[in-house]
């Protein structure tokens, strides 16, 4: 039966409100990558070559390939762990169902504060000259840079006069695996509450009828299902983190060699003086991030499917 004039108009107005959707992500996503794909496989001259590809084994490359694996994992793991434990606490806990709305309220705010702004706000507390830095110096007599804890008179007789611990500088991949705690743990949250209330209470009652302990409910009851989204989310903010560049350029600039500092000096025309390498260096960049949100989407789907 061919469709009417008045079908194809209702079908064609359920897609109108989503073709802006589609033209933005047509725009600033899917033709931006096809270029930077074809770029890479490009030479100067515009023929097609494998040299760019193959340039990614220098040694500056690599290393900062790793050094942005690194930083993106823990920062990952960390803001996995804390944000888990954080939204467990309100939606599981004995703390009040009140701060439930303002944690998911600070949340979006902090998931998305990011960039020059929150780079400031670490220089200026936790920086070489921050708030936090010159009071443990003065008041405390600890050294943050130096690794140093000058003892208090007070506690001489317990402590040699000089305790030494490891380095700290917030221009460090430890300043920036914590400075990207700030927004992966508020997004570890935002994405964990749901899977945490589609936990249903029949579950937590059944296993308590058979006995089993809250730790034992945990172990073998609610970690088993919640660990794909989990395992999803860790992948999520695994590529949140790999391809932040904003804050890594704001905070450190040059000091650190990270993937995203090294493609901004790419585009620049500072260091590396080739951009079809720099299309490369990208390429290598959308493949790891999408190899993650491609974890993530397949995670939480299985998810999904155990929390219906």
């Amino acid at each position: 039966m061919p469709a009417t004039p008045d079908r194809s108009a209702r079908a064609l107005s359920r897609w109108l409100g989503v073709l802006p959707f589609f033209a933005f992500a047509t725009l600033f996503l899917l033709l931006p990558a096809l270029y930077i794909v074809v770029g890479a496989f490009r030479d100067g001259a515009g023929g097609f070559t494998f040299d760019n590809v193959l340039g990614l084994r220098q040694p500056s490359i690599l290393n900062a390939y790793w050094v942005s694996i690194k930083v993106s994992f823990w920062s990952a793991l960390l803001g996995c762990l804390i944000g888990f434990a954080m939204a467990a606490a309100v939606v599981l806990g004995g703390l009040p169902r009140s701060l439930r709305q303002p944690l998911l309220t600070f949340s979006g705010v902090a998931s998305n504060f990011a960039g020059v702004p929150l780079a400031f706000a670490f220089i200026a507390t936790i920086g070489p000259a921050g708030l936090i830095t010159l009071w443990l110096r003065s008041d405390l007599g600890i050294v943050l840079q130096a690794g140093v804890w000058n003892v208090p008179e007070q506690l001489l007789w317990l402590l040699p006069g000089q305790v030494r611990f490891p380095r700290f500088t917030i221009l460090s991949t430890t300043g920036l695996v914590l400075t990207y705690l700030f927004f992966q743990i508020p997004l570890m949250i935002l994405i964990i509450t749901p899977a945490l209330e589609g936990l249903r209470r029949e579950w937590r009652e059944a296993a308590a009828v058979l006995g089993a302990t809250g730790a034992q409910y945990w172990r073998m009851v609610a970690l088993p299902i919640l660990l794909p989204s989990l395992l999803g989310c860790m992948a999520l903010l695994f590529a949140n983190a790999f391809g932040a560049v904003a804050t890594a350029i704001a905070l450190t600039g040059p000091a650190l060699n990270i993937a995203p500092i090294l493609l901004y000096a790419q585009i620049r025309g500072d260091v590396l003086g080739n951009p079809n390498l720099g299309y490369a260096l990208a390429l290598g960049m959308i493949l790891v991030t999408a190899a993650a949100n491609a974890v993530y989407i397949t995670l939480r789907a299985r998810s999904e499917r155990w929390l219906r």
